[in-house]
């Protein structure tokens, strides 16, 4: 199986740093921007929860001004995914016949 997800990775023709994924619906990191993205990503979110702990009176506090701030960042990424990557699609499994756009 991750031989097949290998090739299906470095089938990359457009350059994109995003492919759907190949079960489900979505995206997977492909190329080195789209892994720096979601290395950002991640490190931002648990920076921002640090921050926001340690300035926070009680967890309920911490919680009501971290789920707005990570769901921006997670709309950033997801509009990222949609500039850099391919268009998303619902699918099942690797096969020969995916489209390439």
């Amino acid at each position: 199986m991750f031989k097949k997800y290998r090739v299906y990775a470095k089938d990359n023709p457009h350059g994109y740093w995003f492919k759907r994924k190949p079960y489900g619906w979505g995206w997977v990191a492909v190329t080195w921007q789209g892994w720096l993205v979601l290395l950002l990503f991640i490190t931002i979110v648990v920076w921002n929860f640090i921050r926001i702990d340690s300035h926070s009176h009680s967890v309920s506090d911490t919680f009501i001004n971290f789920i707005p701030e990570t769901f921006v960042l997670a709309l950033l990424v997801f509009l990222v995914c949609l500039k850099k990557g391919e268009k998303p699609r619902w699918q099942w499994g690797l096969n020969e016949k995916n489209d390439r756009g």
